[in-house]
């Protein structure tokens, strides 16, 4: 009896976390909670304050720095580096498969619920990259189609790919434990990143992704709330709140014992049929040639004017009243807050697949999909909006964003109710994908690196973020959760800035250099092959 004791899956969960990760990361989510519990709009208050010093002061960073992300994925889809590979043998899933778990992991379930309406806030309020164009015109159409576009598509996903790129090479290539900490290899060495230093990163990290994925579980959570509210008159209190916020997680839990193959990966692949079944529906039904022209003008638009969006600062404007930090520096620091998570879940599935395929999919193939959701699915809020074919957005002004979705897709003729429905089960579905993911990575991170943690450590971080989001959705902490996961976004930044340095320092040490060859020196004297240093050099006087 002992030793089948000794051997059951309580002993297996004791014996793989790790235990200063493990305590620290669920201790400091745990305060967290219980100060937003407690008082609720003294700690918002705390951490937003230090979210709008931060936004102040940095903006000009993160901006500069996920740019500095795409202009070094380009380089590594086109160049030689892109050859590299992470490990040895064959991937573990088809190319397909694999996209689609990378997007449903990544920011699908914002990009389908953010699809409908982002456009329709920029058509209403012009962003002021567009200082001349009126709001609520023809022309503010395309210019806000071209801004969901951008904040949605490549840059996004950018320091989602960088980070899976650094812990899946040195993993993979240098054995470091599967950790986000496996990014520090270049600076401590696969032995040493087990350090205090590590340590930090990794508890960070944790704390990251379950504010992110407790504040997602909130979201998506109130969008149904919302939505039965609009649509039939339905009102929940606090016990309909916890009851749905405990429905999502039982869905997520049972996908996420199933393991990946079993679970994520099917789910992954039903969600991308779906993705696309609405997209094509929606162009159909609508619009179709209005939305095909909206849509070209504002891809090319985005294409024309990305540099100068990226680097857009409004430097001329006071920090308080920048349109640019509440939306496209926002948009920036919510990824990198997430980065931890989707990080090491790209690198869980990338074993066997060329540094080339790991960035392509990454920002090629995931914008490939975004951009025409986006274009179709935003084009038509606004073709409606102005035409006079649905009132958008006066439910969104009386009941916030989350109704946008339920107005668009109930005013298209024939299949109105069931794109309604399919929308609803997209939204879940993708929340359900990237909540597996997360809470496969939080295990993974609390177990030391464990590719396959145990079922009871995978249930009791799950459940604790299910919890975390009851608690907070009910006292009206969601808030002040996103602000925190935001302003961790800020320290990731550096991480990620530190992967991509790392990287190229290891590409060019496993590759070779490319621009310049090995010899030349950028600064100092340089020494011939003969070991003498070079005499300065003589001039003539004759």
């Amino acid at each position: 009896m002992s030793d089948a004791g000794a051997d059951g899956p309580v002993a297996e969960f004791l014996e793989e976390i790790e235990p200063t990760i493990f305590a620290f990361g669920a201790g400091i989510t745990l305060l967290f909670v219980a100060a937003f519990s407690l008082s609720p709009d003294a700690a918002y208050q705390f951490v937003d304050g230090i979210r709008v010093w931060i936004l102040a002061q940095f903006n000009w960073f993160f901006l500069t720095v996920m740019l500095g992300f795409v202009l070094f994925l380009g380089f590594v889809i086109f160049g030689p580096w892109g050859n590299l590979r992470l490990g040895d043998g064959d991937p573990e899933y088809s190319y397909l498969s694999y996209f689609a778990m990378m997007y449903s992991a990544g920011l699908a379930a914002g990009i389908v619920f953010w699809g409908p309406a982002e456009a329709l806030f920029h058509y209403s309020t012009v962003p002021p990259f567009f200082s001349g164009v009126e709001a609520k015109s023809a022309a503010a159409m395309p210019a806000a189609v071209q801004y969901s576009i951008f904040h949605w598509s490549v840059t996004q996903w950018s320091c989602f790919t960088v980070m899976g790129l650094g812990i899946g090479y040195y993993v993979y290539n240098y054995d470091a434990p599967l950790r986000v900490s496996a990014v520090l290899t270049p600076i401590l060495g696969a032995d040493n990143v087990d350090g205090v230093t590590g340590k930090v990163v990794d508890i960070l990290a944790v704390f990251a992704t379950l504010g992110g994925v407790a504040t997602s579980l909130g979201f998506i959570g109130s969008q149904f709330i919302t939505g039965l509210n609009f649509q039939w008159g339905i009102e929940l209190g606090d016990i309909g709140t916890i009851l749905v916020i405990t429905g999502m997680v039982v869905i997520f839990t049972v996908s996420l014992v199933l393991g990946v193959d079993r679970g994520i990966r099917r789910l992954s692949n039903f969600n991308m049929v779906v993705f696309l079944l609405v997209m094509l529906a929606t162009l159909a039904f609508g619009p179709t040639i209005r939305i095909l022209e909206l849509g070209t003008q504002a891809i090319g638009g985005y294409v024309g004017d990305f540099v100068g969006m990226s680097l857009f600062t409004q430097a001329t404007v006071a920090s308080g009243d920048k349109w640019v930090n509440a939306w496209t520096v926002f948009y920036w620091l919510w990824p990198l807050a997430w980065s931890p998570f989707a990080g090491l879940f790209i690198a869980r599935i990338s074993r066997g697949r060329s540094v080339r395929e790991v960035a392509f999919a990454g920002i090629g193939a995931t914008s490939l999909a975004t951009i025409p959701w986006f274009a179709i699915v935003g084009g038509s809020g606004v073709l409606m909006q102005y035409t006079g074919a649905a009132n958008i957005l006066g439910p969104v002004s009386e009941y916030g964003e989350a109704v946008s979705g339920y107005v668009l897709f109930g005013n298209l003729p024939v299949v109105g109710p069931l794109l309604l429905f399919a929308f609803l089960v997209l939204v879940t579905s993708f929340f359900v994908t990237s909540a597996d993911s997360s809470t496969l990575a939080v295990s993974m991170m609390t177990t030391g690196g464990k590719k396959h943690p145990s079922s009871i450590n995978r249930v009791f971080w799950a459940v604790l973020q299910g919890a975390v989001a009851s608690i907070l959705m009910v006292v009206g902490g969601v808030r002040a959760l996103q602000s925190a996961a935001i302003i961790t976004g800020a320290p990731f930044a550096i991480v990620c800035l530190v992967t991509m340095l790392g990287l190229i320092k290891s590409f060019r040490g496993d590759y070779g250099t490319v621009l310049l060859q090995e010899r030349t020196r950028l600064w100092g004297r340089t020494t011939p092959d003969d070991g003498t240093p070079a005499s300065p050099a003589t001039t003539d006087d004759d």
